[in-house]
């Protein structure tokens, strides 16, 4: 069954009009033209008026029936104070679209945006857009110069039409420059660190709210911080600067002076005022790495300067506006923190409506060629000295890189100072297996030593990042460590399991030791193929 059209539109205060000499249908009137098409037959047309033109509407009304019968004319009167203000304008029709009740089974709708203020064509092709108003757009136009012909031409825009993909393509590439952008334009083949920058870029560019960005330290948040504004300072988002605080540099009462800044004679050296950071971030971005070490008291002020954008001054007992985005920044379980009662629980809730855990080295693995490369191409633009591998070179060290032994205690910062000795002390500009096997030696040293004689996290790392760890208890870290290393001497997870439980097995009538050992590992998020050498 056909549906039914149903155009939806403004009486045309202007364009509607007719002409003041001759025949009123000589000359192109929109509203009137959409219903003379005769390949497009109107069944109802909605023409949003106002009071002052009821005269106008009456007779376009009027003439609409006289051209097209069949049309049903249906005035919908509204009273906007200011046809040109925004705001009102939206509002009206943003309402309009919720009292009215659209029937898509039945009927198809188009959204007429020639007639109308320019203001109210913006709002309905948004409404449109965002399909509160599920229709298409119609846009009509006279006919060309020296026609006679009244009817003038039309079109109609489905924003949904596949016709449009070479606009949509615009949009794609813009969203993968942003993308790439975020990665310092590093192809990086990790799945899941993709989808985790994708859905970044997209809340970035969508919302000025808190982002919290955790991980282990050196995982990279305060360059992506930096990114992230870079790209919202391209799209003209944000007017202001970046700040950067480490929020472990600064306590007490220096913290407050640096973050809210203070007035003269606050305390004992306050020989000047000082506007703080947090005015500084003024229609900017505020990252605060380490967000976890900020005290109570810094806690308490910065929780109402997000809520309230305001803050008092250390001192001062009149409040300090600042509107800024706030990024924090975080190798702490802040749910921990909560828990233990070192971090508040009503700023952790207003920081983490959007919160994104960014992975080790460790766990980026296939992400270590492309950083490997990164890492050359801004040795040779900082130290002007282009500097490359030997193949038997780069595939040691790329083994060494890629090996579940090899943790990466310091994430990315220990793989850019690896590549930065390294290219130091190339030969002619070429790092050899020498050069490689004395990084990985020094590589290998700092680690161990930087280890207690006790610890089962060296172990662990191989599989698990430092905020799993950090979330187990010692008796597990123990008996996982344990586990971990029977499972990398056994051939496979059967053997694994026969050595793990050779007596509680002897007990029971069908040992099943692979599947005990299977979900004991899953426990933790651990697979076989994880861990099996």
């Amino acid at each position: 069954m056909d549906k039914s059209r149903v155009v939806i539109g403004f009486l045309g205060t202007q364009l509607d009009q007719s002409a003041k000499r001759g025949d009123r249908w000589s000359g192109w009137r929109p509203s009137i033209a959409v219903c003379q098409q005769p390949d497009l037959v109107v069944d109802r047309f909605e023409l949003l008026c106002d009071r002052r033109h009821e005269s106008l509407a009456a007779d376009v009304a009027a003439d609409m029936g006289s051209v097209s019968p069949e049309t049903d004319v249906c005035l919908h009167w509204n009273e906007l104070r200011d046809p040109w203000d925004f705001e009102e304008v939206y509002a009206m029709l943003h309402q309009f679209t919720r009292d009215y009740s659209f029937d898509t089974d039945s009927e198809q709708y188009l959204a007429h945006i020639t007639t109308g203020t320019h203001v109210a064509q913006i709002c309905l092709f948004l409404l449109t857009e965002s399909r509160h108003l599920p229709a298409a757009l119609l846009q009509t136009s006279p006919a060309k110069r020296g026609s006679k012909d009244a009817r003038g031409i039309y079109s109609v825009i489905d924003l949904d039409l596949s016709r449009y993909d070479q606009l949509a393509s615009r949009f794609q590439a813009e969203h993968q420059e942003g993308l790439s952008f975020l990665k310092s334009g590093i192809e990086t083949k990790n799945k899941a660190f993709n989808q985790l920058i994708e859905r970044i870029e997209q809340v970035s560019l969508a919302t000025r709210a808190p982002i919290l960005l955790s991980g282990p330290t050196g995982a990279g948040k305060s360059q992506l911080a930096q990114r992230i504004f870079a790209l919202k300072r391209h799209r003209q988002q944000v007017a202001g600067p970046l700040v950067e605080v480490n929020c472990a540099t600064i306590r007490g009462e220096q913290a407050m002076s640096t973050l809210f800044g203070h007035i003269k004679g606050a305390f004992t050296g306050a020989a000047a005022a000082r506007s703080g950071l947090l005015k500084t971030a003024d229609r900017g971005v505020l990252f605060l790495d380490e967000i976890g070490e900020l005290g109570s008291d810094e806690q308490a002020m910065l929780l109402r300067a997000i809520e309230e954008k305001t803050f008092l001054a250390v001192g001062s007992d009149v409040a300090t506006s600042s509107d800024f985005q706030l990024i924090a920044g975080t190798n702490r379980d802040l749910q921990q923190e909560v828990a233990k009662g070192n971090f508040r629980e009503d700023l952790l809730a207003r920081i983490n409506l959007w919160s994104f855990s960014l992975p080790g080295l460790a766990q980026r693995r296939d992400d270590i060629d492309p950083n490997i490369d990164f890492e050359l191409q801004k040795f040779t633009t900082t130290h002007g000295r282009k500097v490359t591998f030997n193949k038997e070179a780069r595939n040691k060290f790329v083994a060494f890189a890629h090996d579940p032994a090899t943790h990466w205690k310091a994430n990315f910062r220990d793989l850019n100072a690896a590549i930065t000795r390294m290219a130091t002390l190339a030969p002619g500009g070429r790092i050899t297996t020498e050069v490689v096997d004395e990084e990985i030696t020094r590589l290998k040293h700092s680690w161990h030593g930087s280890e207690k004689p006790d610890s089962h996290a060296a172990t662990l790392r191989t599989v698990l990042d430092e905020n799993k760890i950090a979330q187990m208890d010692r008796f597990d870290q123990a008996a996982l460590a344990e586990v971990i290393k029977v499972c990398w001497q056994s051939a496979s997870l059967s053997a694994a399991g026969r050595e793990l439980f050779q007596v509680s097995r002897q007990s029971k009538q069908k040992a099943n030791d692979a599947d005990r050992l299977r979900k004991y590992l899953g426990k933790f998020g651990i697979k076989w193929s994880d861990i099996a050498r």
